[in-house]
């Protein structure tokens, strides 16, 4: 078998990481939200109903989640009385959504919305398989309408030593075997190497502002396994 764009030893940029982020979750999303479970011990579910609560959107409001996968969060939007609208750039993923919302395959950095159109924006474990993030942010802007809410969800890099010692052991060695046990071996590891991919906390903070977004705020979740970023379109 031919090497795949994504099992490199170096991480792809630009156009190749586009190409290798859409032909990777092609490739997994037939077990990813099983993976999902085991390698998160179902933490995944937790994270995903705290982003959804801090968006502190009204029953009814339109909500499109970003690089939705699956589904999982169009799954907890609706329970909340939301109205989600899913939109990735995998349409293996996009196949194996199970929240019956409506699907568009697209990048997301190019959205195919008019300006103000949306309520809120979810994206779940996305931000570091994104070519630029400040075009990101700059159309999330875009499309919010002013008062809209924001709640975007990666993996994080914990502060306290011990634990941040521990988690390099558990995501950068065990997390690839099990993926190579139940999936696809060379997406899970590209996966934890993708965390370097994401600047640090107080940069994204800024860019967002920047971007025009008020009341941004960094959380972390779970000892800093994963990180949230919250904000109001100004």
């Amino acid at each position: 078998m031919s090497e795949r764009s994504w099992d490199t030893a170096e991480l792809p940029r630009g156009d190749e990481k586009v190409v290798a982020v859409r032909e990777m979750f092609d490739a997994i999303a037939p077990r990813y939200d099983r993976l999902n479970r085991i390698i998160s011990f179902r933490l995944d579910v937790r994270w995903r109903h705290q982003a959804v609560r801090e968006l502190g959107l009204r029953p009814g409001s339109r909500v499109i989640d970003l690089a939705s996968g699956t589904g999982d969060l169009c799954i907890d939007l609706q329970s909340a009385g939301l109205v989600p609208l899913s939109f990735d750039l995998s349409f293996g993923m996009l196949a194996a959504d199970r929240s019956g919302a409506p699907r568009v395959q697209a990048d997301i950095l190019r959205l195919p919305l008019p300006d103000a159109a949306i309520d809120g924006v979810t994206c779940g474990f996305a931000l570091r398989n994104l070519v630029d993030l400040d075009v990101f942010f700059g159309e999330l802007a875009r499309v919010t309408r002013p008062g809209g809410r924001i709640a975007l969800l990666d993996v994080g890099i914990p502060h306290n030593p011990m634990v941040r010692w521990g988690n390099d052991i558990y995501f950068g060695r065990v997390v690839p075997r099990i993926g190579a046990l139940l999936s696809d071996g060379p997406a899970y590891r590209y996966l934890p190497k993708s965390v370097e991919y994401l600047p640090p906390p107080d940069v994204m903070v800024t860019s967002l502002t920047d971007a025009g977004f008020i009341e941004v705020r960094h959380s972390q979740l779970s000892g800093g396994l994963t990180q949230l970023l919250t904000g109001s379109r100004r």
